[in-house]
């Protein structure tokens, strides 16, 4: 028999995801069996998490949208600072995503057949994909809305007098 934090293949961990955010009393919309979003409170500005599970691949995607109003940014800064922040992360990636001119941060999880753990796990997850957003919103920001060069937003203190 299984525990409550072990997950089968044929379960479906979108439900795991729900389960997290309704133990949390948030929100979330449920799109499809295999995706749900949920908009979370950050310090600088909300958050919006998706998560989509891929069952062929046995694959769970998550993404943490930063709410930035980027309509003039410049690619060649935003992809400049994107290589530079993404050097130091060990979990997940920053990206830009295009189409609605936000940077997001993505993370995968390949579950086994047996996942132990899981629940825990994936809170773990979610609260590192939450910080990461956190700490990279005003840097972010700097760069998308202030045209601060990507060396400034990350190192103000290096800046020569």
């Amino acid at each position: 028999m299984l525990s409550a934090s072990q997950i089968e293949l044929k379960d479906n961990p979108i439900d795991t995801v729900e389960n997290i955010f309704h133990s949390k009393s948030l929100e979330f919309e449920r799109r499809n069996v295999n995706e749900v979003v949920v908009e979370v409170e950050g310090k600088w500005d909300n958050m919006l998490l998706f998560f989509a599970w891929e069952e062929h691949l046995r694959c769970l995607h998550i993404s943490c949208l930063l709410n930035i109003d980027a309509h003039q940014a410049d690619t060649k800064k935003i992809f400049e600072l994107l290589a530079l922040v993404n050097e130091d992360l060990w979990l997940g990636h920053f990206s830009y995503w295009q189409e609605h001119q936000m940077p997001v941060f993505k993370h995968s999880v390949i579950l086994r057949e047996h996942e132990e753990g899981f629940e825990e796990k994936l809170n773990q997850i979610i609260s590192i994909a939450v910080s990461e957003c956190e700490h990279m919103y005003p840097i972010f920001k700097a760069v998308l809305t202030q045209n601060l060069s990507p060396q400034q937003a990350l190192f103000p203190s290096r800046l020569v007098m």
